[in-house]
């Protein structure tokens, strides 16, 4: 066998191993142990510490250094959490999740299916992003997911197997845009990660926390071409219920001036603020440890050192 089918092996086995005990133990004890590993993490990784540190000075100067460390603490725990939900995620019911996890504003999200032009849900690594289209679909709305192929296929197989289990479909990053297309023009609804850094000519500069960040434009084009219903949502902890809330906020009203460029320009402007708006609501939820405004306009140094 291969030197990389053979390391591909052994990783699956490892992560099915861990999953298998994170899943089968009870929820309370392996949530306070996935907690506790992502706490050494936090200590361990420095140089993911790092990053979110630079972010957060960059979006939110006025906290103190107190301020953030804390909203990275809490970033690492709620990343434990999220490890444990999908491990337990193939044991979910309805019934069996019924007093930890619920819906709230699924009237927009009926509206803008009911208008059979195809739903774009903007979504990002904020929150369970995991368990919020897993729970949609467990609930009955399975959709369709745009995401990245891991590098090792076995647990690329093993994620998906799992992602899918009530319905809902992988759209591959390399390959979506006619799948993405061919789902709005049957009404159907897609998920849309939309906070990672990206490049030109994929990504175009959008302010984010007021500093442009390089942007995917796709559900803009998407939306503007198909006349499709974008509106955010998120899975989000919610500390004073002790449970997780599937949030779907109103629509997102696109202009058209006529003027093509300029109006995807605009609607993704408006995609980054409203995933900002959501991000200053529940800070301590959004994946700050990656480089988001890694890629600059011509010209302008890094942002990270």
């Amino acid at each position: 066998m291969p030197q990389k089918g053979i390391k591909q092996r052994i990783e699956c086995w490892l992560v099915v191993g861990v999953a298998s005990l994170l899943g089968w133990l009870p929820r309370r004890l392996a949530r306070r142990l996935a907690a506790g590993l992502t706490a050494a993490a936090y200590r361990v990784l420095g140089r993911l510490r790092r990053v979110g540190e630079r972010n957060l000075d960059l979006a939110f100067p006025e906290l103190s250094a107190e301020e953030k460390q804390n909203i990275l603490r809490s970033l690492f725990r709620y990343l434990g959490w999220q490890m444990v939900e999908f491990c337990r995620m193939p044991r979910y019911t309805p019934e069996n999740t019924r007093g930890w996890l619920r819906t709230e504003g699924l009237e927009h999200f009926q509206a803008a299916e009911a208008r059979g032009k195809g739903v774009l849900v903007l979504t990002g690594h904020f929150g369970a992003w995991e368990l919020s289209s897993f729970y949609h679909s467990l609930m009955g709305h399975p959709m369709g997911m745009v995401i990245r192929r891991l590098d090792n296929t076995l647990l690329d197989e093993y994620v998906n197997r799992i992602r899918c289990l009530h319905g809902n479909r992988v759209l591959h990053k390399d390959d979506f845009a006619r799948a993405l297309l061919k789902t709005m023009h049957e009404g159907g609804t897609v998920g849309i990660l939309m906070d990672t850094n990206m490049t030109p000519p994929q990504g175009i500069f959008a302010d984010f926390f007021g500093i442009p960040a390089c942007t995917a434009a796709g559900l803009a084009r998407v939306a503007l071409k198909t006349g499709a219903a974008v509106l955010p949502g998120f899975c989000l902890w919610e500390p004073k219920e002790q449970q997780y809330v599937l949030r779907f906020g109103p629509e997102i009203e696109f202009a058209q001036t006529g003027d093509a460029e300029a109006d995807i320009l605009a609607a993704t402007q408006q995609c980054n603020d409203a995933l900002e708006a959501w991000i200053r609501r529940y800070p301590e939820q959004w994946l700050w440890i990656h480089r988001r405004w890694k890629t600059r306009p011509a010209g302008e140094p890094s942002l990270y050192a």
